[in-house]
């Protein structure tokens, strides 16, 4: 460390021994969350991604934040990503899903380039994928462009956790892509979109692979927005791609290419879903800050005490820290375990960790929500007031990508059985019964 050193920056609540670089970064975060915070309830109210966003974020450089200097980009890691995500939670938690959705697209650019490195693929491959990763890095990197990353569907499986029946079919010059994906934030904002599909030749995770799918390719389009509970403002409605071409250089259509991207990543395929966690802890701190502040400024009217310090309201204040302390545990020790250097615990100790630490942090960051609605009282449930929107938003944790309740089970029968549920599996097309959410 010098001498000298930036100020505190939000995201030092939650990684709290940032170097200076990571400080510059979490500073350069700080700078956008008043205009965050502005936007954030009208956001809310209408169900709508300020558009405004986009060019805050990009002009502040953030886009790239997890890209390589060399492409571009800030060379920011899991923790940056990690502070940058709870900070931008505390001012609107919708933008930041959604920013975490475009950072997790530099794993498909990142990831590739570390399996050619790590000699896992064959000499005639190496081009393609090199080219590939390269061009996914600058596009979020150097052109500052908003990259989405698509991969969910509405299809299940018993076995795995993501199903993708969206369908890759060879064609002169390129592919046809075929499908449904329900879910991905930013949708009709982002620039680019990052699609994962199945090649038509099989029906195994060897046969996933990826593409990159400028937003305004023919044959590209928005699926019906829903009316969320929560995170109305993330744009996550999805997309639908009827017959949409996509040249060769902007195909990662080597076969076995999924699998062996997971191969090198720390953790589970993407490697920093701990930062999605995040932005709910974010949000959790937010609602705990205006909870705390209502309740020690708000008096009685016969006297001059604060509400907050009756029997009741100190009880309900010491369950909000507890819950919000467990959360900023579990993801403190998810961030350690994915981002020391050398690894402490093997990787598949790792994933199984982060199955239980997922619903942990989001059950706890719910309930601190849940006490301030109960401490703060009535006059603070207005649909738009910010302990409402908290509530609702945090709600959207406990079904992010699966419950609580699976997660634990996978991680136990990890521990039991040496072995855990399938990350991704394939189906067949979907047809007209995958465009339902």
């Amino acid at each position: 460390m010098g001498a000298e050193s930036p100020g505190r920056a939000t995201g030092e609540l939650l990684v709290e021994d940032m170097t200076d670089a990571e400080r510059g970064r979490a500073l350069r975060v700080d700078s956008v969350l008043g205009s965050l915070a502005e936007r954030a309830e009208e956001a809310d109210r209408t169900g709508q991604f300020p558009l405004e966003h986009v060019r805050t974020i990009s002009d502040a450089g953030l886009l790239g934040l997890t890209v390589p200097v060399a492409y571009g980009g800030l060379g920011g890691g899991l923790r940056d990503l990690a502070a940058a995500t709870f900070a931008m939670g505390t001012a609107c938690a919708s933008t930041a899903l959604a920013y975490f959705f475009q950072c997790s697209g530099s794993s498909r650019g990142l990831l590739p380039l570390d399996a050619v490195d790590a000699g896992l693929f064959a000499d005639d491959e190496v081009p393609v994928v090199r080219a590939f990763g390269e061009k996914v890095l600058r596009r979020m990197g150097a052109e500052g462009r908003w990259v989405a990353n698509f991969a969910s569907e509405s299809v299940r499986s018993k076995s795995a956790a993501v199903t993708i029946a969206t369908e890759a079919t060879r064609t002169e010059g390129g592919w046809r892509l075929n499908g449904v994906k329900s879910f991905g934030c930013a949708t009709g904002v982002a620039d680019d979109y990052l699609v994962t599909a199945k090649l038509d030749t099989g029906n195994t995770a060897e046969h996933l692979v990826v593409f990159l799918v400028p937003r305004t390719t023919p044959g590209v389009a928005d699926r019906t927005k829903w009316d969320a509970i929560g995170m109305r403002a993330s744009a996550t409605h999805g997309i639908v791609l009827d017959d949409a071409f996509v040249p060769d250089e902007n195909a990662l259509a080597v076969p076995g290419v999924f699998m062996k991207m997971t191969q090198v990543s720390r953790g589970s395929f993407v490697g920093n879903q701990v930062a999605l966690s995040c932005v709910y802890l974010g949000a959790a701190q937010a609602v705990y800050d205006y909870a705390l502040g209502f309740l020690t400024t708000t008096t009685y009217h016969d006297s001059d005490e604060p509400i907050g310090g009756s029997d009741v309201h100190r009880q309900l204040i010491g369950k909000m820290r507890a819950h919000l302390d467990t959360a900023y545990l579990w993801a403190r020790r998810q961030i350690a375990l994915e981002s020391t250097d050398p690894p402490v615990i093997p990787k598949d100790d790792v994933v199984a960790n982060w199955r239980i630490a997922k619903g942990e942090i989001a059950d706890n960051c719910f309930n601190v929500a849940v006490h301030a609605l109960k401490a703060c009282g009535t006059g603070n449930t207005g649909m738009q007031g910010p302990i409402s929107r908290a509530l609702r938003d945090l709600s959207m944790g406990l079904v992010q990508g699966f419950p609580a309740e699976r997660g634990r089970l996978e991680a136990a029968a990890y521990h039991v059985f040496g072995k855990e549920g399938e990350q991704f599996a394939t189906a067949g097309p979907q047809g007209a019964q995958g465009r339902g959410r």
